[in-house]
């Protein structure tokens, strides 16, 4: 039936021309619709072709070509096709009124897009930076021991790591406030198991462990830590020379003893020290 025809497109039909009306093919080549928006268009009463051939075909006239254009320009302002019928079919409609709602919806968006763009800006630089802060604030933060070239190292060095990728993405979202809360939770760590040290507490008591799963909650600030990474990472902190000059600043041997503490409370979770791997 000719419908099925009007679906594949029958441009060709010799009595459709420009005069008696256009085919279905013929309107979507020439406005830029689909075949299917204008069946669909057709199917709910909104743009329906006025004519048929003599063998059943559709065809738009003049008239409906121009209801076609103001569904079109209706539609790219974001109009629904239900308020598109209001505004075309309704004589009482509010028309600037709705365009103004329509208008006031698009700049949400935009401003919703701009922040989107936005946060993507942060996430770029936070991947490939590490820390969004300048020098002056770092040193403010971090002290005047903070090497401002230590997240571009970290970068260069751990930049393809599903950790490097966990830090950035809360770097992203983190400015100076929070960032000193994190460095003063740090500096409440270092202190912590200076005194710990200095009033012999050994490794494997309870005061010990709870020390180790502190560092584990401080730590996590940065990106998720196990507690076999948390063993690689007490290997680094004694052997690395700018950890274990950090550490052992804070107290002599402090690198070392931390080591030992995380080894004992990793045994007493079934991990053997020697073996554990960064995972």
């Amino acid at each position: 039936m000719p419908d099925a025809a009007d679906a594949t497109d029958a441009t060709d039909v010799g009595d459709a021309t420009d005069a008696a009306g256009l085919t279905v093919g013929q309107v979507s080549a020439r406005l830029g619709v689909t075949v299917r928006a204008l069946h669909h268009w057709d199917e709910i009463g909104l743009v329906r072709p006025s004519l048929r051939t003599a063998a059943g075909y559709r065809l738009y006239t003049a008239g409906d070509l121009e209801r076609l254009h103001r569904v079109i320009v209706y539609r790219e302002t974001g109009l629904g096709l239900d308020r598109i019928r209001t505004v075309l079919d309704d004589s009482t409609a509010d028309v600037p009124g709705a365009l103004r709602a329509q208008r006031a919806q698009v700049a949400e968006r935009i401003d919703r897009l701009r922040q989107i763009s936005a946060g993507l800006d942060r996430m770029i630089d936070a991947h490939e930076r590490g820390l969004l802060l300048t020098v002056e604030q770092q040193a403010a933060i971090f002290g005047p021991q903070w090497n401002p070239d230590g997240p571009a190292q970290a970068r260069r060095r751990y930049g393809d790591t599903t950790q490097w990728r966990q830090y950035a993405e809360r770097s992203a979202s983190r400015g100076p406030e929070e960032w000193q809360s994190i460095a003063d939770a740090n500096a409440g760590l270092d202190r912590a198991l200076a005194d710990a040290m200095d009033s012999g507490v050994t490794p494997g008591s309870p005061e010990a462990n709870q020390l180790v799963e502190r560092h584990r909650e401080v730590f996590a600030a940065y990106f998720p830590l196990t507690r076999q990474m948390q063993v690689c990472l007490g290997r680094m902190y004694e052997a690395d020379p700018a950890f274990a000059a950090h550490y052992d600043g804070i107290r002599a041997g402090l690198a070392t003893w931390f080591r030992h503490i995380v080894d004992a409370a990793a045994r007493a979770h079934g991990i053997d020290p020697d073996t554990a791997t960064w995972r």
